[in-house]
């Protein structure tokens, strides 16, 4: 389906440590918009507990009453119109590279790039399952106490809820077949290659150097190297370089010059303009922010738990 641009919501994270945030939202009056149609690449899981609602989904029209959940895969265009006189719901937005590691893995190539990638969708209505409202519950919770460590809870809970959506809500599943036990293959083939780029990510690494040393030609190792992380090399290297970047500005008082050149950059005009491709915000702005309770726009406020 194709969705305008001008539809798309940008999405800022109130913290750029962690992707991931959780909204309560309310509207009042029965045929009112609650939200207009807008998309965006994160996935966002709305959960209803007063009120009834029609969502469109992809101009699909999905009737929700208190205890539905409402799954919206990356990309889907979507809005809501209420039903009721009130509508309470908890909107949970998260970004995939919340779950991605650093380097591929299996469960990466199996189930995260794949619904980062619209290849694995999920049915859209989830009813009457109290296992996925149980998680949710719990993701709630963690956020309303922000206990130390809250955050492994709700990443934790991420995955489990991403189990549970697969096992009984895939509607677009990947085919397990021979070609992805060739990916798998080729991943364990890929393994000292990326153990190589992480001990070396300081120097230049050029694809030459890397199908030398995997035995295959250039084109070969490209493609392949592609299809297994969804990047070039250039890519890689430098995702690499900021995941390592941003470890150095949360936990020491090195200045961004002497991170720039710490991670393999050097130069630091050049740096901060790849940070800010990556994080959305630059080096400075990433040391500095804080999570935040701000508004996003017109569609959500922010979780508060004094909130009824």
């Amino acid at each position: 389906m194709n969705k305008p641009i001008s539809l798309r919501e940008p999405m800022d994270m109130p913290d750029p440590y962690f992707q991931v945030k959780l909204h309560t939202c309310h509207h009042s009056g029965a045929g009112g918009e609650m939200f207009p149609p807008h998309w965006h690449e994160h996935l966002e899981v709305l959960y209803f507990t007063k009120g009834e609602a029609v969502i469109e989904c992809n101009s699909v029209p999905v009737q929700v009453r208190p205890g539905d959940v409402l799954m919206l895969n990356s990309n889907d265009l979507h809005q809501g119109r209420a039903l009721s006189e009130r509508v309470e719901y908890y909107a949970l937005i998260a970004d995939l590279s919340l779950l991605k590691s650093p380097s591929p893995d299996a469960l990466e190539i199996k189930f995260i790039a794949p619904v980062a990638q619209n290849r694995l969708l999920f049915s859209h209505l989830i009813r009457e399952d109290g296992a996925v409202r149980a998680v949710l519950e719990d993701i709630v919770q963690e956020f309303a106490e922000m206990k130390l460590g809250y955050e492994l809870s709700v990443k934790a809970a991420i995955f489990k809820l991403l189990a549970l959506l697969v096992r009984n809500y895939a509607v677009a599943a990947p085919k397990t077949s021979s070609g992805e036990n060739t990916r798998r293959r080729n991943l364990e083939r890929f393994d000292p290659i990326f153990a190589y780029i992480e001990a070396n990510y300081l120097g230049e690494i050029s694809a030459a150097e890397l199908a030398r040393l995997a035995g295959l030609s250039r084109f070969h190792f490209s493609r392949l190297f592609s299809e297994l992380t969804g990047r070039t090399v250039t890519e890689y290297v430098n995702q690499l370089r900021i995941f390592k970047s941003e470890e150095l500005l949360r936990s020491t008082g090195m200045t961004v010059s002497e991170i720039a050149l710490a991670t393999g950059y050097q130069d630091l005009s050049y740096f901060s303009r790849t940070f800010k491709r990556y994080k959305n915000v630059s080096p400075s702005e990433f040391r500095t922010s804080a999570p935040a309770a701000e508004e996003n726009g017109h569609f959500y406020k922010l979780f508060d738990p004094k909130v009824n």
